[in-house]
């Protein structure tokens, strides 16, 4: 039984590092869940391009969680962050991965229609978009974590000693 006690000071919610930590934890595993099940489900590669290698995916998860934990960072710094700010961090998250794979594509293929090909095929085939939710959905639960005022449950019996 939890209850507002007005001689304790309010729980402070978890602190930023906290909420960084397992936000972005939640966003690597939803990530790789979530390209992985969209991958077995239409029975295709993420990126199919023969003789690339799996270098440009590596590096655009990669570039992805960076940038997912720097702006997410930024938004549960303060004591009371916005819920809005999800929507941002998931469209940076989703940009950031689309341009290192392009990056990483051009590099491995010197070839700038391929680069640009594989980046088009992230977006048309759904990629881009299962990181972007996955992001939105993280980033939303770290400022859930930061914003939560919660307590351990208090039992009445455990009140005795503080009367």
């Amino acid at each position: 039984m939890s209850s507002d006690d007005p001689r304790r000071p309010p729980s402070a919610g978890v602190s930023a590092l906290l909420a960084l930590v397992l936000a972005t934890i939640g966003f690597f595993a939803l990530a790789v869940f979530g390209l992985g099940a969209m991958s077995f489900a239409t029975d295709t590669d993420i990126i199919s391009v023969p003789g690339l290698g799996q270098g440009p995916g590596i590096t655009g998860m990669a570039a992805a969680v960076a940038a997912f934990g720097a702006s997410t960072w930024f938004s549960v710094r303060p004591a009371h962050p916005s819920f809005f700010s999800a929507l941002t961090v998931a469209i940076v998250t989703a940009l950031v991965h689309l341009a290192a794979v392009w990056i990483a594509a051009l590099l491995g293929t010197s070839d700038l229609i391929i680069a640009t090909a594989v980046a088009g095929d992230l977006v048309r085939g759904g990629a881009s978009a299962v990181l972007l939710i996955a992001a939105a959905i993280a980033s939303w639960s770290g400022v859930a974590l930061r914003r939560t005022r919660a307590q351990h449950p208090r039992w009445p019996w455990e009140e005795h000693d503080e009367a």
